[in-house]
């Protein structure tokens, strides 16, 4: 499900995120004809996130930040911040711990 809030675009996720609804997120979070992008991706509702969420939450990152943008995922529960840690992704795309947070400056 994808909203608008104050000119950025809210992408809420529930389930898992892996190679079978990889597709599915990847053109969510696709903002090419935006210009500067904001993007938050509410994670609350996500109970796995395998390597497939990883690289598409990279390339979107990439992506959105060359077009003068950027992506922030926020509330995500604890197994999926877990992997975030390990692999560090929580040092590349800003992370925040509820979605007013994300949504704020």
């Amino acid at each position: 499900m994808s909203t608008t809030v104050n000119g950025i675009r809210v992408v809420t996720l529930a389930g898992e995120i892996d190679h079978h609804t990889g597709d599915t997120l990847r053109q969510a979070l696709d903002a090419s004809h935006t210009p500067r992008p904001r993007v938050v991706v509410d994670l609350h509702q996500v109970t796995f996130m395998d390597s497939s969420g990883i690289n598409i939450f990279i390339a979107a990152h990439h992506t959105l930040s060359e077009a003068d943008g950027w992506l922030r995922l926020a509330a995500p529960g604890e197994s999926v911040m877990r992997t975030l840690n390990i692999v560090g992704v929580d040092t590349l795309i800003d992370c925040r711990e509820t979605l007013r947070q994300a949504l704020g400056n």
